[in-house]
């Protein structure tokens, strides 16, 4: 009996999962292998939220490979060690894994591949199974990546795309084969109390229920604070409980230009992998250096402390910090929001932020999070670096009857409509009444410092 390993990273599902299937047509029998490393926890990216979705799918991984006669194989310790143990215990003479694009997952596959290599055995990586197009699989004339999304975009949108792979009807696991107990999110301490159920049928659910109900109005409803119309899948993604490729495929065929609008934000993903597999460095340091002299925490500690409480003053801003708490998530038009408040209006070092996102968030990655970051603070790839968004004009234009706001800053749930965006402007009495902080910083003095330190005044 011949036997290979499948190593589960960010691709927790069985659906379109091209390594599970290519492990099956090379061997008799498959080992599905997940390894909990100490090196993320090490590295301070064990926030959680995201340890407790992680729960959840790996539990509902494990239950649909039981469905088809398998299991899933739980270890812990170091990545090549573990592995390279496994492969040793079956006699498996390949390993299959979805490939990375950080400097943390091609480290971990240089030392899986040595480790692998000396014990005879080959490890195989699969491209386009994290992203939709794999990347580099398009560049432009003399870059090894696109720098600007829209030309990105055009080329993205004309891959040939391959075909979903199937869910195997049936996974034969080696008997002998023992891991140890699933983690539980009942062992989680500390996760927001609005956290959403993690794993493959929960993503597939939440996205067939979209489907229905709110990809039709995607392109016109989706930066609609109040309306909530975001598809809400990036922790699916994030853990690959779903399939970027499949949602792609699915929208396509469900047509419109709500769907159209949807796979428009697929490829922001794919773009921003494609980005960071061509300069990993900037994962931490500026994208396209421009030498700012960012405010750090010591600099800047009460407002900082403000902002992640939820407690600057402006309400749009507020009330995104305290979704952010209680759902570990956030709508994306509000991060683009607070982004742009704690990087260009209080000057704040933009790894300050995406420091805090990823300790939160649940759908927190390094690609799409740190080059959002930086998209925003006008280090990334934006075309447009010194645009800055105004919390009050984006408040109105966004969440127009203030329903956001009240939703999630029950200080400001008596202020009608509109006003509540600029609570400050109260009449004295009525201002007096309210337990609710005045503006940390006037915002043409935060508009006037920021140009000032990019040498545009």
């Amino acid at each position: 009996m011949t036997v290979a390993v499948v190593l589960f990273t960010s691709d927790l599902r069985l659906h379109d999962h091209p390594p599970l299937r290519a492990a099956l047509r090379a061997a008799d029998e498959v080992v599905p292998l997940f390894v909990l490393d100490p090196g993320i926890g090490a590295a301070g990216f064990e926030a959680p939220n995201r340890c407790a979705f992680l729960a959840d799918c790996l539990a509902d991984l494990d239950a649909s490979l039981r469905e088809r006669g398998g299991r899933l194989v739980v270890r812990s310790g170091p990545v090549a060690q573990q592995v390279g143990a496994i492969a040793a215990e079956c006699g498996a003479g390949e390993v299959h894994m979805a490939a990375g694009v950080t400097r943390y997952a091609r480290r971990r596959e240089e030392l899986l591949r040595t480790v692998l290599r000396e014990r005879g055995a080959t490890l195989r990586t699969h491209d386009a199974v994290i992203t939709v197009v794999a990347p580099g699989a398009v560049t432009p004339a003399g870059s090894d990546h696109y720098s600007v999304f829209t030309p990105y975009f055009r080329r993205w949108s004309q891959q040939r795309l391959r075909d979903p792979c199937r869910a195997p009807r049936t996974v034969p696991v080696p008997v002998t084969m023992h891991g140890e107990p699933l983690p539980s999110r009942d062992a989680v301490p500390r996760i927001s109390p609005g956290l959403p159920a993690g794993g493959e049928s929960a993503g597939r659910k939440r996205f067939h229920d979209w489907e229905a109900s709110g990809l039709d109005a995607y392109d016109v409803q989706h930066d609609s604070l109040a309306g909530d119309m975001t598809s809400r899948l990036s922790p699916y993604l994030h853990f690959g409980a779903l399939s970027p490729l499949e949602l792609v495929r699915e929208a396509s065929a469900h047509g419109g230009t709500g769907a159209e609008a949807f796979v428009r934000q697929l490829c922001w993903r794919d773009f921003h992998h494609q980005v960071m597999a061509a300069r990993p460095a900037s994962s931490v340091e500026d994208y396209r250096p421009r030498h700012d002299r960012w405010r750090t925490q010591d600099d800047a500690a009460e407002d900082i402390t403000a902002w992640k409480e939820g407690a600057t003053g402006f309400p749009v801003v507020d009330a995104a910090m305290r979704q952010l708490r209680h759902e570990g998530w956030m709508h994306n038009r509000a991060r683009l929001l607070v982004a742009s408040f704690l990087t260009k209006t209080l000057y704040v070092d933009w790894r300050i932020g995406a420091r805090y996102f990823l300790d939160r968030l649940v759908d927190g990655d390094i690609v799409n999070n740190q080059l959002n970051w930086q998209w925003v603070a006008g280090t990334g790839t934006d075309t447009r670096p010194h645009r800055v968004l105004n919390p009050v004009v984006q408040g109105k234009r966004f969440d127009p009857r203030g329903e956001y706001v009240r939703r999630w800053v029950p200080e400001l749930r008596e202020i009608p409509d509109g006003a509540v965006h600029e609570p400050w402007r109260l009449p004295a009495d009525r201002r007096a009444r309210l337990d609710y902080p005045d503006p940390l910083i006037d915002l043409a003095e935060g508009l006037a410092r920021f140009k000032h330190a990019r040498g545009r005044i």
